[in-house]
Protein backbone atom coordinates (compact mmCIF):
# COMPACT_ATOMS: atom_id res chain seq x y z
CA UNK A 1 0.00 0.00 0.00
CA UNK A 2 1.35 3.42 -0.95
CA UNK A 3 2.36 5.64 1.97
CA UNK A 4 0.26 8.79 2.06
CA UNK A 5 2.17 11.82 3.32
CA UNK A 6 0.45 14.87 4.73
CA UNK A 7 1.23 18.30 3.32
CA UNK A 8 1.73 20.35 6.47
CA UNK A 9 1.90 24.09 6.98
CA UNK A 10 3.96 24.20 10.15
CA UNK A 11 7.06 25.96 8.86
CA UNK A 12 7.92 29.31 7.34
CA UNK A 13 9.67 30.27 4.14
CA UNK A 14 13.42 30.89 4.20
CA UNK A 15 13.25 33.32 1.32
CA UNK A 16 10.90 35.01 -1.15
CA UNK A 17 12.05 34.94 -4.77
CA UNK A 18 10.77 38.07 -6.51
CA UNK A 19 10.64 37.90 -10.31
CA UNK A 20 10.37 40.95 -12.56
CA UNK A 21 6.63 40.97 -13.13
CA UNK A 22 3.49 41.87 -11.19
CA UNK A 23 4.35 41.73 -7.48
CA UNK A 24 2.03 41.60 -4.45
CA UNK A 25 1.36 44.62 -2.25
CA UNK A 26 3.57 45.95 0.53
CA UNK A 27 1.01 44.57 3.00
CA UNK A 28 1.63 41.08 1.63
CA UNK A 29 5.38 41.32 2.23
CA UNK A 30 4.83 42.65 5.77
CA UNK A 31 3.44 39.22 6.72
CA UNK A 32 6.88 37.63 6.21
CA UNK A 33 8.99 39.33 8.87
CA UNK A 34 12.61 38.15 8.84
CA UNK A 35 12.26 36.31 5.52
CA UNK A 36 14.98 37.23 3.01
CA UNK A 37 13.88 38.92 -0.22
CA UNK A 38 15.81 37.78 -3.29
CA UNK A 39 15.08 40.04 -6.26
CA UNK A 40 15.75 38.97 -9.83
CA UNK A 41 17.29 42.05 -11.47
CA UNK A 42 14.43 44.45 -12.34
CA UNK A 43 12.24 43.08 -9.56
CA UNK A 44 14.39 45.12 -7.16
CA UNK A 45 13.15 48.27 -8.91
CA UNK A 46 9.52 47.17 -8.61
CA UNK A 47 10.03 46.48 -4.91
CA UNK A 48 11.64 49.87 -4.32
CA UNK A 49 8.62 51.56 -5.89
CA UNK A 50 6.53 49.84 -3.20
CA UNK A 51 8.88 51.08 -0.49
CA UNK A 52 10.57 47.69 -0.06
CA UNK A 53 14.32 47.09 -0.20
CA UNK A 54 15.42 43.61 -1.30
CA UNK A 55 18.05 41.81 0.74
CA UNK A 56 19.83 40.71 -2.45
CA UNK A 57 19.60 41.68 -6.13
CA UNK A 58 20.68 38.85 -8.42
CA UNK A 59 21.10 38.41 -12.17
CA UNK A 60 22.77 39.97 -15.17
CA UNK A 61 21.57 43.34 -13.78
CA UNK A 62 20.84 44.85 -17.21
CA UNK A 63 17.71 46.54 -15.80
CA UNK A 64 18.97 47.27 -12.29
CA UNK A 65 22.19 48.96 -13.45
CA UNK A 66 20.21 51.42 -15.58
CA UNK A 67 18.33 52.75 -12.55
CA UNK A 68 19.44 55.24 -9.93
CA UNK A 69 18.31 52.82 -7.23
CA UNK A 70 21.55 50.86 -7.42
CA UNK A 71 23.14 53.58 -5.27
CA UNK A 72 20.85 52.55 -2.40
CA UNK A 73 22.34 49.06 -2.24
CA UNK A 74 25.64 48.01 -0.72
CA UNK A 75 27.91 45.97 -2.96
CA UNK A 76 27.42 42.93 -0.73
CA UNK A 77 23.73 42.95 -1.71
CA UNK A 78 24.35 43.01 -5.45
CA UNK A 79 25.10 39.58 -6.94
CA UNK A 80 26.19 39.86 -10.56
CA UNK A 81 25.91 36.72 -12.69
CA UNK A 82 26.64 37.16 -16.38
CA UNK A 83 25.97 33.55 -17.45
CA UNK A 84 24.14 33.25 -20.76
CA UNK A 85 23.22 29.64 -19.98
CA UNK A 86 20.70 30.54 -17.26
CA UNK A 87 17.99 33.18 -16.90
CA UNK A 88 17.54 35.43 -13.87
CA UNK A 89 15.05 33.05 -12.21
CA UNK A 90 17.62 30.24 -12.34
CA UNK A 91 20.33 32.57 -11.07
CA UNK A 92 18.24 33.47 -8.04
CA UNK A 93 17.46 29.81 -7.30
CA UNK A 94 21.16 28.92 -7.61
CA UNK A 95 21.95 31.71 -5.14
CA UNK A 96 19.28 30.40 -2.74
CA UNK A 97 20.88 26.95 -2.88
CA UNK A 98 24.32 28.40 -2.12
CA UNK A 99 22.88 30.25 0.89
CA UNK A 100 21.38 27.01 2.20
CA UNK A 101 17.76 28.08 1.85
CA UNK A 102 15.25 25.25 1.49
CA UNK A 103 11.72 26.70 1.48
CA UNK A 104 11.24 29.34 -1.22
CA UNK A 105 8.11 31.30 -2.09
CA UNK A 106 8.07 32.63 -5.66
CA UNK A 107 6.16 35.82 -6.55
CA UNK A 108 5.97 37.84 -9.77
CA UNK A 109 5.79 34.54 -11.60
CA UNK A 110 3.42 35.63 -14.34
CA UNK A 111 1.98 38.77 -15.87
CA UNK A 112 4.86 39.60 -18.20
CA UNK A 113 5.57 38.24 -21.66
CA UNK A 114 3.93 34.88 -22.32
CA UNK A 115 7.16 33.06 -23.14
CA UNK A 116 8.69 34.24 -19.86
CA UNK A 117 5.76 32.82 -17.91
CA UNK A 118 5.95 29.47 -19.70
CA UNK A 119 9.71 29.30 -19.22
CA UNK A 120 9.27 30.06 -15.52
CA UNK A 121 7.23 26.85 -15.18
CA UNK A 122 10.02 24.98 -16.93
CA UNK A 123 12.60 26.36 -14.50
CA UNK A 124 10.38 25.60 -11.50
CA UNK A 125 10.10 21.95 -12.48
CA UNK A 126 13.88 21.67 -13.02
CA UNK A 127 14.54 22.75 -9.43
CA UNK A 128 11.72 20.91 -7.69
CA UNK A 129 14.02 18.19 -6.29
CA UNK A 130 16.55 20.77 -5.07
CA UNK A 131 14.26 23.23 -3.27
CA UNK A 132 10.82 23.20 -1.68
CA UNK A 133 9.29 25.66 -4.14
CA UNK A 134 5.87 27.27 -3.87
CA UNK A 135 4.43 29.81 -6.32
CA UNK A 136 2.07 32.52 -5.03
CA UNK A 137 -0.38 34.50 -7.17
CA UNK A 138 -3.69 36.15 -6.23
CA UNK A 139 -4.06 34.27 -2.94
CA UNK A 140 -3.32 30.89 -4.52
CA UNK A 141 -0.39 28.50 -4.06
CA UNK A 142 1.00 26.16 -6.71
CA UNK A 143 3.38 23.34 -5.81
CA UNK A 144 4.89 20.42 -7.77
CA UNK A 145 4.04 16.96 -6.45
CA UNK A 146 4.84 13.32 -7.05
CA UNK A 147 3.72 10.44 -4.84
CA UNK A 148 0.68 10.23 -2.54
CA UNK A 149 -0.47 13.11 -0.34
CA UNK A 150 -3.19 14.31 1.98
CA UNK A 151 -4.04 18.02 1.92
CA UNK A 152 -6.20 19.55 4.62
CA UNK A 153 -8.44 22.16 3.04
CA UNK A 154 -11.77 23.94 3.27
CA UNK A 155 -14.91 22.29 2.00
CA UNK A 156 -15.68 23.69 -1.48
CA UNK A 157 -12.09 24.96 -1.91
CA UNK A 158 -11.07 25.09 -5.57
CA UNK A 159 -8.41 22.48 -6.37
CA UNK A 160 -6.64 22.18 -9.73
CA UNK A 161 -4.26 19.51 -11.02
CA UNK A 162 -2.09 19.92 -14.11
CA UNK A 163 0.30 17.19 -15.22
CA UNK A 164 3.96 17.74 -15.94
CA UNK A 165 4.09 15.83 -19.23
CA UNK A 166 1.98 12.86 -18.09
CA UNK A 167 0.62 11.62 -14.76
CA UNK A 168 -1.70 8.84 -13.64
CA UNK A 169 -3.79 10.12 -10.74
CA UNK A 170 -6.42 8.86 -8.31
CA UNK A 171 -8.21 11.31 -6.01
CA UNK A 172 -10.51 11.20 -2.99
CA UNK A 173 -12.91 13.87 -1.70
CA UNK A 174 -13.09 15.90 -4.90
CA UNK A 175 -16.39 16.72 -6.58
CA UNK A 176 -15.17 15.16 -9.83
CA UNK A 177 -13.00 12.22 -8.83
CA UNK A 178 -10.15 10.71 -10.83
CA UNK A 179 -9.69 6.93 -10.82
CA UNK A 180 -6.29 5.90 -12.23
CA UNK A 181 -6.80 8.49 -14.94
CA UNK A 182 -4.20 9.89 -17.29
CA UNK A 183 -3.56 13.62 -17.15
CA UNK A 184 -1.39 15.16 -19.87
CA UNK A 185 0.17 18.53 -20.47
CA UNK A 186 -1.51 19.88 -23.62
CA UNK A 187 -4.04 17.09 -23.11
CA UNK A 188 -6.47 16.26 -20.33
CA UNK A 189 -6.27 18.35 -17.17
CA UNK A 190 -8.27 18.57 -13.95
CA UNK A 191 -8.70 22.27 -13.23
CA UNK A 192 -11.32 24.06 -11.11
CA UNK A 193 -12.35 20.97 -9.19
CA UNK A 194 -13.76 21.35 -5.67
CA UNK A 195 -13.13 19.69 -2.32
CA UNK A 196 -16.20 18.04 -0.82
CA UNK A 197 -14.63 17.49 2.62
CA UNK A 198 -12.05 19.12 4.87
CA UNK A 199 -9.24 17.10 3.30
CA UNK A 200 -8.39 15.53 -0.04
CA UNK A 201 -6.19 12.58 -1.02
CA UNK A 202 -4.06 12.61 -4.17
CA UNK A 203 -2.31 9.47 -5.38
CA UNK A 204 0.06 10.24 -8.23
CA UNK A 205 0.93 6.76 -9.40
CA UNK A 206 3.09 7.83 -12.32
CA UNK A 207 4.71 11.14 -13.21
CA UNK A 208 4.18 14.44 -11.40
CA UNK A 209 1.67 17.26 -11.25
CA UNK A 210 1.29 20.88 -10.29
CA UNK A 211 -1.26 21.27 -7.50
CA UNK A 212 -3.12 24.59 -7.13
CA UNK A 213 -5.02 25.51 -3.94
CA UNK A 214 -5.72 28.45 -1.64
CA UNK A 215 -2.67 30.12 -0.08
CA UNK A 216 -1.79 29.53 3.58
CA UNK A 217 0.09 32.78 4.16
CA UNK A 218 2.61 33.10 5.77
CA UNK A 219 3.23 29.36 6.04
CA UNK A 220 5.19 27.13 3.68
CA UNK A 221 3.88 23.76 2.47
CA UNK A 222 6.04 20.98 3.90
CA UNK A 223 5.88 17.75 1.93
Amino acid sequence: MTEIKEIKFNCKFDCIVCLNSNLPSKTFFSKFQGVKLLAADGAAIRLCKKGIIADFVIGDLDSFNQSDLKNDFGQEKIIYNSSQETNDFQKVLDFALKKGYKNALVVGFQGGELEHTLNNWNVLLKYTKLLNLCVYDKNRYAIPLEGAYKLNCKKNEIISLIAHKQAIVTTRNLKWELHNELLEFAGRDAVRNRAIADFIILEIKKGSILLFFDARIPFAPKK
